[in-house]
């Protein structure tokens, strides 16, 4: 209630204010740049909180406290007043109105959804305008399908059909709470999070495979013994990289024929296969 009345107050003092000339407010706007005027940034700003408020009142359906919106473009209000140059003869309120916006609407970005969005200027524009254009291209004579809607708008903002068609269902509804139950059918024991499918392996699989591969790559060590020098290194340049070496480039190295090095390779192969299944028949199937 103490935070309410405050609130009001604040709005009634900033509606109070006195608009200021142009003379005067030029003057102001140059005692704070040049001399760093504390009571003429309060005067400049202060005639201007108005104008935070107007702004602030456009985005009160976004259910944000139309309180913290106001202090939001403040901010914005300050941050043009250090930013404003008076010599270039435009009135401070047209100047400010930009900063105050993007003050408001980065805070409308930060807060709306406990998901972050919106974070280059196409989805900023995206983000406040999905509303109004689905509402003015839905009240046409002639309805038109939803998917060419999203269409529509996709062409006047500047980004992909999906991009619409993610941003509208972000907006058609509030954020739901993993720990939110699903139901009473079971006590109401059960949460979302409860049925979310993880992709990462078990532990005991991350195990198994881990003592698998280990094993694996012994056999394959001890396989190998059984090649020459040239056989070893053709498979291993071949086979055993994540580049394999190709025909041409090894012949060269060795000074023989492509169809040569397929030969050796082939041979080797087969020579560790021979090797592994003398050990386990199983162990052939990494060849």
């Amino acid at each position: 209630m103490g935070r309410a009345a405050g609130s009001q107050d604040f709005v009634r003092a900033a509606m109070r204010a006195p608009y200021l000339e142009r003379e005067e407010e030029h003057e102001l706007a140059v005692q704070w740049r040049e001399a760093k005027d504390q009571a003429a940034l309060h005067r400049l700003t202060q005639a201007h909180m108005r104008l935070v408020i107007a702004i602030a009142a456009r985005f009160r359906n976004f259910g944000l406290p139309m309180s913290d919106m106001i202090q939001e473009g403040h901010v914005g209000l300050l941050e043009a007043a250090a930013r404003f140059e008076p010599e270039r003869e435009v009135r401070f309120s047209t100047y400010a109105t930009w900063w105050i916006r993007a003050s408001i609407q980065d805070y409308i970005l930060r807060n709306w959804s406990i998901v972050r969005g919106g974070t280059s200027s196409s989805q900023k524009a995206l983000f406040f305008n999905l509303r109004r254009l689905r509402a003015r291209l839905s009240q046409s004579a002639d309805p038109r399908p939803r998917q060419l809607i999203f269409a529509e708008i996709a062409s006047a903002v500047g980004v992909s059909k999906n991009d619409v068609e993610v941003m509208d269902s972000r907006l058609s509804g509030p954020d739901t709470s993993l720990n939110a139950p699903l139901g009473e059918a079971d006590g109401g024991t059960s949460d979302r999070q409860d049925f979310l499918v993880d992709s990462v392996p078990l532990p005991d699989e991350t195990v198994s495979d881990t003592i698998d591969t280990e094993r694996r790559m012994e056999w394959l060590r001890s396989a190998l013994t059984v090649l020459n020098e040239r056989e070893l290194r053709i498979v291993s340049e071949r086979r055993l990289q994540d580049d394999g070496a190709t025909l041409e480039s090894l012949g060269e190295s060795l000074g023989i024929s492509k169809e040569r090095v397929r030969q050796i390779e082939n041979r080797a192969l087969e020579k560790l296969r021979t090797a592994l299944l003398r050990e386990n028949p199983d162990r052939a199937t990494f060849i």
